[in-house]
This record gives C-alpha cells, sequence and structure tokens, in this order.
C-alpha cells in the first residue's frame, strides 16, 4: 500500500472524494482544502490517474520530515533511495509547494531537494541525472505544510485537467475538471439523456467533458506522457490491463443531445476542432447564433451549463449589463421549465438576468474565485415585470440632481455637463454627460472599504444610469480614477480614435470618451472660457498649457485680435487645431506653438492683453529640464507671464491643487491686484465640490 494524495481545486474537493470512492471503494480519506490523503495499492493510482476527471495530481508519497533549517530539506531527501525510483541517465525536475518561517522561498526549496538527489548519484555512482523542465521522466514534488515537508513521486507528470484535446482556445479558458464540476453540480449527469446546452461554449470544454462523460472515455485514455512511465517500480501490465478494460467500456453512440452555440464564429471554430481532436464531435451539434436571441434547441426541458463572460475588465462591465438584461428576458419566454448553471466571477452580473438562484457553489479557476450559481427556471421564476426604475440611495440622488439642474440646463447653450459628484459616499463616482454619451469616473475606493463591496456599487451605478438618464447602456464609457499628479490625467488608457463632437456656448470641441482618462474638455472651466470670450475682443491673447485649446476657440469666437496656443504635447496642439478647423476659425492670426510651456515663457518676449494660464499640479515630464510642482514655482511662472504682459493687461491663473494656497503679499510684489474668481468660475452642475479648481484674475497694477 502506498500514501497517496491527490490534488485539485479548492471547491470541488467533496465531488473529487466521491469520484476517488467510486474508483477506490476501500479508501479511508482524509480530506484537506484542495486535497485527498488515503492508502491505496498501485492498480488504485493507475485507475485515478486513468479515470478522474476532477483531479489535479496524483502524488505518491516517498519521504516526510520536520523542517527547522534549511539543510532538514536535504536530510530528510537524501534519506529516500533514488536508485529505486530511475537511473541517473534519467531527466527529472522537482516541483516545491509551499513556505514557512526557514523557507520563504519556492525556488530555494526545490534547489535544495536537486541537490540532494544529484549529490546521491554522484557519491554513488559518480555520474549525476540531468534536470530536465519539458516532459523529464521523473517528476518529484516537495510539499511542505508549516514545518512538515513531504516529498511526492507525481505520477501524473502533467497536471490531470490538461486533457489531450484542448488545440485552440478562447480568451477565457475553462479548466476542464472545472467543466466536469459544472455538470456534476448541474444535475445533468444523473441523466444523460437529456438534452445539455452551452449557449456560450467558447472553446467547448463544457460540451466536449459532456460528451466524453456520456460515451465513458476515461479522460486519460490518449495521454502521451505520464509520470510513472519511467519510474522503474511502474507495473506496464497492470496499467495496460486498465487501459484496455476502458477502451472496452467506451460507448459506441451515447443516448443524448448535446448543443453548442456561440456568437464569434472563430471560437466557435475551435471548439469544433477540439472536438475533432477528443473524437466526439459527432455527438455535439455546433452553430453560430447569439445567446440573447435564441430559441430553446429541444421542446423537452434540458440543462443549460455555460461560462458566460464576466467582465474581467470594469470597462467591459458596461457592455455586458445589458446583455444579461436581455438575455434574462430571452431566458424566461423560451426556457421555461429548464434547469440552468452559469460560473461566474462576478455574481452581481448575474443579477441582472432577474433570476430567483436556487443554490451556489464556491469554485476556483486556477487563481480566481467564482462561484456557480443554479437555477430552476419555473414558471413563477420567468415571470417578466416591467422594467422599472431601480430603487436605491444612488437612483433617488440622481433623479435628485437632474430635477435640481432640470431650470438651469435649460438656460445653458451646452450638450455637456455633470450630473452626480460622489454625492453619496457609498457611491464614489462622478457621472457626466457628453450629448448622449455618459462618462462614469469611478474614484478608487478608501483602503477600509472591501473590493467586494465597491465592485457591488459600480455595477448598482452602471444598472441604474440607462433608466434614470434614459440612455443607451452601449453608451456608457467607465474610467477609474486615482489621485493623478501632474499630466498623468492625460495618460492614454486606449487606441479607439473615436470622437465625437459636443457643444458649449456657441463654440463646438472634438471629445475623445475612451483613450483618455480626460476627455479633451474639462467641464468645470466652462464658466472660465465663457469670461474668456467675453474679455478677448480686439486682444492679443495667450493660453499657456493650451491642453486641446478649448479656451483658445473661445478666445477667437471673442473676436480676440490673435491668439497663440501652446502646450507640449503635439497630440494636443493637433487636437487644438481640429477644433479651431471645426469652429471655422482660420488664419494667421491664430498660432499654435509645441514647446515646454516653462521654458518657453521664461525666454519669451512678446506681449499680450490677456494671458490664461492653467498648469498642472505636478510634472516630471522626460521633455522638460527640471520637475514642477504649482504650489512651488507658481510665483516663477507669474512673475514671467506678468513680463509679457502689456500695460492694463490680465492674467487669468487656475488650478486643479485642492490645497494650493495664494499668497497674496508675494503676488502683489509682482505689481499684479487680485480678484478671487474661485466662486465665480464654479458652475452649478459643480457646486458640491467647490474645490474642483481654484481661479483668480490678477491685473496689471502699475
Amino acid at each position: 500500500m502506498y500514501d497517496l494524495v491527490v490534488t485539485s481545486a479548492r471547491g470541488i474537493d467533496e465531488l473529487l472524494q466521491e469520484e476517488i470512492l467510486r474508483l477506490c471503494p476501500e479508501a479511508s480519506i482524509k480530506v484537506k482544502p484542495g486535497q485527498l490523503h488515503f492508502q491505496a495499492d498501485l492498480t488504485s493510482a493507475y485507475k485515478i490517474c486513468l479515470h478522474s476527471r476532477l483531479a489535479n495530481r496524483v502524488l505518491l508519497k516517498l519521504a516526510s520530515g520536520t523542517v527547522t533549517e534549511a539543510d532538514d530539506l536535504y536530510r530528510i531527501t537524501d534519506s529516500i533511495d533514488w536508485q529505486q525510483h530511475f537511473r541517473n541517465h534519467q531527466t527529472f525536475m522537482v516541483d516545491f509547494n509551499g513556505t514557512n518561517k526557514v523557507i520563504n522561498n519556492t525556488q530555494f526549496g526545490s534547489l535544495k531537494i536537486k541537490d540532494a538527489i544529484v549529490d546521491q548519484f554522484n557519491a554513488d555512482l559518480g555520474k549525476r541525472p540531468s534536470v530536465s523542465k519539458i516532459q523529464p521522466d521523473i517528476r518529484i514534488q516537495g510539499r511542505l505544510w508549516r514545518d512538515e515537508l513531504t516529498v511526492y513521486l507525481d505520477l501524473s507528470g502533467r497536471s490531470l485537467h490538461q486533457r489531450h484535446y484542448r488545440q485552440n482556445t478562447g480568451a477565457a479558458p475553462l479548466k476542464e475538471h472545472l467543466a466536469t464540476a459544472m455538470l456534476i453540480r448541474s444535475g445533468w449527469t444523473k441523466d444523460y439523456q437529456q438534452c445539455l446546452y452551452d449557449p456560450m461554449c467558447g472553446s467547448g470544454t463544457i460540451v466536449i467533458e459532456a460528451a466524453m462523460m456520456a460515451a465513458n472515455i476515461a479522460p486519460g485514455i490518449n495521454r502521451d506522457y505520464w509520470g510513472f512511465s519511467g519510474w522503474l517500480q511502474h507495473q506496464p501490465h497492470i496499467w495496460n490491463e486498465l487501459r484496455q478494460a476502458a477502451l472496452d467500456a467506451q460507448i459506441a453512440q451515447p443516448q443524448c443531445r448535446i448543443v453548442a452555440k456561440d456568437n464569434d464564429p472563430r471560437v466557435l471554430g475551435h471548439a469544433r476542432d477540439n472536438a475533432k481532436v477528443a473524437g466526439v464531435n459527432a455527438w455535439i451539434e455546433f452553430e453560430q447564433a447569439d445567446a440573447v436571441n435564441s430559441q430553446a434547441p429541444s421542446e423537452t426541458a434540458g440543462f443549460i451549463v455555460s461560462n458566460p463572460p464576466f467582465g474581467e475588465r470594469l470597462g467591459e462591465i458596461t457592455a455586458l449589463i445589458p446583455l444579461f438584461k436581455q438575455w434574462g428576458l430571452n431566458l424566461k419566454q423560451h426556457f421555461v421549465g429548464w434547469h440552468m448553471s452559469l460560473l461566474t466571477s462576478n455574481r452581481d452580473l448575474l443579477r441582472q438576468l432577474k433570476l430567483s438562484a436556487k443554490k451556489e457553489y464556491k469554485l476556483m479557476n486556477g487563481k480566481l474565485e467564482c462561484v456557480l450559481v443554479n437555477y430552476d427556471l419555473t414558471e413563477r421564476n420567468c415571470v417578466i415585470r416591467e422594467d422599472r426604475i431601480i430603487n436605491s440611495d444612488f437612483a433617488n440622488r440622481l433623479q435628485k440632481n437632474l430635477q435640481r439642474l432640470k431650470k438651469w440646463l435649460k438656460q445653458q447653450n451646452t450638450n455637456c455637463y455633470r450630473v452626480y459628484d460622489a454625492d453619496l459616499p457609498e457611491f464614489n463616482v462622478a457621472v457626466d454627460i457628453y450629448d448622449d454619451w455618459v462618462v462614469v469616473q469611478e474614484y478608487a475606493a478608501p483602503k477600509d472599504v472591501p473590493e467586494s463591496k465597491s465592485k457591488q456599487r459600480l455595477h448598482e451605478v452602471l444598472a441604474t444610469l440607462p433608466s434614470v438618464l434614459q440612455c443607451n447602456p452601449e453608451n456608457i464609457v467607465l474610467k477609474v480614477r486615482e489621485q493623478q499628479k501632474g499630466k498623468e490625467q492625460y495618460q492614454k488608457l486606449a487606441a479607439k480614435q473615436q470622437t465625437i463632437t459636443v457643444f458649449e456656448n456657441g463654440a463646438e470641441f472634438l471629445v475623445n470618451l475612451k483613450d483618455y482618462l480626460d476627455t479633451g474638455l474639462f467641464l468645470d472651466h466652462r464658466t472660465t472660457r465663457e469670461l474668456v470670450q467675453q474679455r478677448s475682443k480686439g486682444k492679443d491673447v495667450l493660453n499657456l498649457f493650451a491642453y486641446t485649446g478649448s479656451v483658445s476657440v473661445h478666445a477667437a469666437l471673442g473676436k480676440a485680435a490673435s491668439v497663440t496656443t501652446v502646450d507640449m504635447s503635439k497630440t494636443y496642439i493637433d487636437w487644438a487645431k481640429n477644433n479651431f478647423a471645426l469652429n471655422k476659425l482660420n488664419g494667421p492670426q491664430y498660432q499654435f506653438v509645441q514647446a515646454d510651456c516653462l521654458t518657453w515663457i521664461a525666454e519669451h518676449s512678446a506681449k499680450y492683453d490677456l494671458i490664461f494660464i492653467d498648469p498642472p499640479s505636478f510634472s516630471n515630464s522626460k521633455r522638460m529640464d527640471n520637475t514642477w510642482d504649482v504650489q512651488r514655482d507658481y510665483l516663477q511662472l507669474l512673475a514671467n507671464a506678468r513680463r509679457c504682459l502689456t500695460a492694463g493687461g490680465e492674467i487669468i491663473f487656475s488650478n486643479n491643487l485642492r490645497k494650493f494656497k495664494l499668497d497674496p503679499e508675494a503676488v502683489k510684489t509682482l505689481d499684479l491686484n487680485i480678484e478671487d474668481w474661485c466662486a465665480k468660475t464654479l458652475p452649478e452642475d459643480y457646486k458640491r465640490n467647490p474645490k474642483i479648481h481654484h481661479c483668480w484674475l490678477l491685473t496689471d497694477a502699475k
């Protein structure tokens, strides 16, 4: 009898135990999270390797001992007579699992075990075996649990979940043993004759595993590499008898109907190819179709088992929420009486189906925590209710904000504004309207707020917006805003290069809602831009740190004699030029300069009647000679700008550093009068957050 450990993913230990007991009825099993310990003979170990659909590895114990110092790894490993297990001309490798206070690095642990093995061979035979990480003849595993090290022979070689048929996969492949667990938990395996349907089959793992189960095909039947193949104590005759018995037990024509659909033809092609390699393609009906519009594939109710997309990135959630809502409606209309099992790592997304769950099981797909949710699609569960506005604190506050802004909006000449700005601490987002698009910015949650709670709140926001704002869910853009420094807010997030045109007080602007954290138009400066336009007639205007030139456009529309636009970024200078072209503004009086604004203004000598300055809070761009800190360096910037100011000229100075403090006495030494514009430039839709920016009008005092 051997001491064996069979490992698997956490969450399917109970199912694995039931499977092992079917294969080895006499086993007395001790269950630990993700692993089963028991004694069995070699025939039983072979059976598990060949037939287990749920195991990862089958490990045979060679030695164990207590580890109180690093050399104990060597000592315990050296206690094994390795010549009883493999020859010095064979290859081997060592895996190591676990750490403690003494061994805090798994690579070090595997190295100590490897050294003990090769040193023993060198001492006894004068020749050592070679290490190979690619299909070694022998695979050793050291497992450290607290102070106890156990050295095992890995009989499986590679993880048993790796079947032979996977040639291609989709973006988020499901592990084969987890697919088996889903099928068992769903209840379908109790009667293979019932229809099985996967509407989002991806690379086909679930339906292929189902077909193999229905045909009684042993999952290891076609595996060409085993960890025991090069083991000196391997009994080929026992293995060959077990393998032949498994072949004889296969069902030539299983009595089941398995249907697989996916809307991606490329991925569906992968599924077909995988099924052919597995030898089960004849028993699976593949079809390209969209789950949200599909009819039931069978008049008799069956089982839906699927691993639908769950949005690994936040931006994907906005697209998935309406998809799941539509799918839920389709299920209620066409799948009454069916049973459904769905795997997801995003439980909140499944709530969009508007279905009551029967039972849930926690599972691990690799390192990803998932939940398998079972539903009975009874007539009661499939009642279609009117999709009313969600009654939540967020929905109520959003509606109140809209009502409060209603009269103000009628007086505004703009189609872009803010409707919510973290009004409620638990819903820590900002919501901006850009024509018929909605931009949601999720502020980073405080450290004391659990990630699961933040995620749930965000889903509630995204689910609420379409009904309250009457917007297309596909027109919701989601971004995550953390505390930014300098022009980090300008960093690129994507490369969609999709722009839309919005308008504001007689001006039109191109905005990009997806590629950058900011959109190209700071909405909190709407009033500031209007004031610039009102003060620009006949004046020479300079816009420093111009970004996309929105202030420059308003100055030009205000009949400025000239407008000079300066920014360090070629991207934003080009964007500013496009904004001018959009407003049909052209001519030599409009100048665009790509330069480091700090160096440029320090060396510049031309004079301007109106200078607008809105610098970043901080910058350490490689294109700058020095770092920039607005609180530290603003006086020198203003001094340089003052030198370029005409007699009676004006500087509008703004920044968004919340803790910024202007030193009035220091500014007056520059011969500038000060008028506080902080409140004056705050638009109605930003009044909840008066520190969104600071602004002063500085005028020539000579």
